[in-house]
């Protein structure tokens, strides 16, 4: 019964990993998410000053933590009885819980790019995005701009 229990809970805690993963949302500069469609957007041409890579830390959503909280509670009860398996459920939801988050957070982390453009206006801008799409210094972008901040850098 206790395997049973285990691997039902196994079950679950990969589950929500998973979802989590998915979750994560895009830093893409070609995903666009359901509030960003259909928004104003404004153009400016420039040109590449500087790209560089940097990581882009992953989410802190909650769920790994709760996945992993779940699977360690469900380990600390195959061991033991009576009070001894009372302090395994503690110790492994903690320590679950710690494992799940630090795995969602490292599952949905990516490599990025600091991109900073020289604007036709003069102007100097830097974003950082997903590095799906290569840049190099010199390459003419449009630089796209929401109105409440975020950008996006194209070719």
């Amino acid at each position: 019964m206790k395997m049973i229990r285990l691997a039902a809970t196994a079950c679950m805690g990969i589950m929500m990993a998973l979802v989590t993963a998915g979750c994560a949302p895009s830093l893409s500069s070609n995903v666009y998410s359901r509030d960003e469609a259909k928004q104003v957007q404004v153009a400016h041409e420039g040109t590449v000053v500087m790209v560089r890579g940097v990581q882009i830390e992953g989410t802190h959503s909650g769920i790994g933590a709760i996945a992993g909280g779940i699977l360690g509670y469900g380990i600390g009860s195959t061991i033991g009885g009576g009070t001894g398996q009372t302090l395994a459920r503690a110790a492994g939801t903690v320590a679950g819980a710690l494992a799940g988050g630090a795995a969602e957070e490292g599952a949905t982390r990516q490599n990025g790019l600091e991109i900073t453009v020289k604007l036709d206006n003069g102007e100097v801008v830097s974003i950082v995005q997903a590095a799906d799409v290569p840049f190099a210094k010199g390459d003419r972008v449009t630089v796209l701009r929401r109105p409440d901040g975020s950008a996006r850098v194209l070719q």
